[in-house]
């Protein structure tokens, strides 16, 4: 019955166009791609009018995962859409809320309920950075109470343009918004992380690059700085390798055309079979952990833990932070509470990439029954069974239930061993931005293959 009534609802709530063309044209999607992309850029560099206090500047590293600018229009970043994208596949995973994404009208439902929740928590988030200090008004504005609604309401406004963006990407560029957002901004943190010649406002002795200040160390012989900058380097780019190497994994069953004998086709199941789906979600969730218990922090209620300076001391902050392992052998200051500290993060890693594997293959229409009726739609079969799509569907059983869980298992080590290494802009945000380009390039070169541009396609191809 509520599926009737919602569509009513939904009807309120603008929504991007679907594209009229079936496929739609590799130029029409560079050019969205690319203007989202810098409309992202630009709103990261429009302060919030009247902004006082930053207490989430300090929050680098969350704000590259949450696709985010503290301080900016695009300061909630795509926080309030994973949020929303988290608990609605909890209620749906859990059967809580019968909904079969499989149909259309089931699928327009729960797109539509994910629009409402993301609403929602951009409006909570907006009120949540503004009433508990984390981005507060200037004091010497009067109003001050008035001030604090034109901030929410700046935020509210930069929520809904990140929400749209998201929407605009999905359906006439490349991939997804946030994907696009998060390898965006990890890009950014890298590039700035590995080579910049600037000097650190906190101590200027010491560049922000590593690849800078790697150098600057061995010419001053200080040997102990210079393994840590190599270190981070190195561990930097053997996760951009294995990354690629486990992504590029995959299983394919053999398929052949039932009216077609001596014609058939191999079905590829990556073994990262969700992708970077559930280290997004678990990496946004953690960041949203770390943000609420500074903002209770400075609101006086530490429920979540507290901080000293801008590190996670007491409490679940604590722990869901990544202790820089490789750097604390190199000092030699690692402790047993520290070999803890990093088994749990690294089991907090890949139980919740785990679990949110499970829920999104089955609301996202990734699982075996889905699977199995587009394979019987394509006219395709099993060699050697008959054409059934519940034989079907048992034979793929075997395969996608085991994909997702040692994917996500692998990719949840991989996050983890990311950040426990030391890795440059966190090893979480590399592996993201390495899976993300990664997917990019697949989708190109499968999709486009023949309506790209000649130097294009030949830089794909290589």
């Amino acid at each position: 019955m509520a599926e009737k009534k919602l569509p009513a609802i939904f009807s309120y709530f603008p929504e991007v166009s679907v594209p009229t063309q079936k496929v739609v044209p590799f130029k029409e999607k560079l050019k969205w791609t690319l203007i989202i992309l810098v409309a992202f850029f630009v709103l990261g560099l429009i302060p919030l009018f009247g902004l006082g206090q930053n207490a989430l500047q300090q929050f680098e590293y969350l704000s590259i995962i949450l696709g985010a600018e503290f301080g900016s229009m695009i300061s909630l970043g795509i926080g309030p859409i994973i949020t929303a994208s988290i608990i609605l596949q909890l209620v749906v995973g859990a059967g809580l809320l019968k909904i079969d994404i499989n149909t259309p009208d089931g699928r327009k439902y729960y797109e539509g309920l994910q629009k409402i929740l993301s609403l929602a928590f951009i409006i909570l988030e907006a009120m949540l950075y503004v009433y508990t200090g984390g981005l507060a008004p200037n004091a010497g504005i009067p109003n001050f109470g008035i001030m604090r609604l034109v901030l929410v309401f700046q935020l509210f406004l930069g929520g809904l343009l990140i929400m749209f963006m998201d929407e605009v990407t999905t359906k006439w560029g490349f991939g997804s918004g946030i994907s696009l957002f998060i390898a965006a901004g990890v890009s950014k943190s890298l590039f700035i992380s590995a080579l910049s010649p600037m000097k650190s406002p906190a101590n200027p002795s010491v560049f922000i690059g590593r690849i800078p200040m790697l150098f600057k160390s061995l010419i001053e012989g200080d040997v102990q700085t210079a393994v840590l900058m190599f270190l981070a380097v190195f561990f930097t780019v053997a996760i951009f390798v294995l990354a690629v190497y486990v992504q590029a994994m995959k299983v394919e069953i053999p398929l052949s055309f039932g009216r077609v004998r001596g014609y058939g086709i191999r079905w590829p199941l990556n073994f990262i079979y969700t992708s970077n789906i559930p280290v997004i979600l678990v990496a946004a969730l953690m960041a949203n952990v770390q943000l609420f218990a500074r903002l209770f922090q400075n609101w006086g209620r530490p429920i979540l833990g507290t901080f000293v300076g801008n590190t996670p001391s007491t409490g679940i902050v604590a722990w869901m932070n990544a202790p820089n392992i490789v750097q604390k052998l190199v000092t030699g200051s690692m402790t047993g509470l520290d070999w803890a500290h990093a088994l749990v993060y690294m089991l907090f890693m890949i139980v919740g990439a785990v679990i949110f594997s499970i829920f999104w293959v089955q609301t996202s229409g990734m699982d075996s029954h889905s699977q199995a009726k587009q394979i019987m739609a394509s006219g395709l079969q099993v060699p050697g069974f008959r054409r059934d799509e519940r034989v079907l569907e048992r034979i793929l059983d075997r395969y996608i239930f085991p994909l997702t869980i040692m994917g996500a298992i692998a990719v949840g080590f991989l996050a983890a061993l990311a950040d426990v290494s030391g890795a440059l802009s966190r090893g979480t945000g590399i592996l993201l931005a390495v899976m993300i380009i990664y997917q990019f390039y697949e989708k190109i070169a499968k999709e486009h293959a023949m309506d790209m541009n000649p130097l294009i396609k030949k830089f794909i191809k290589t």
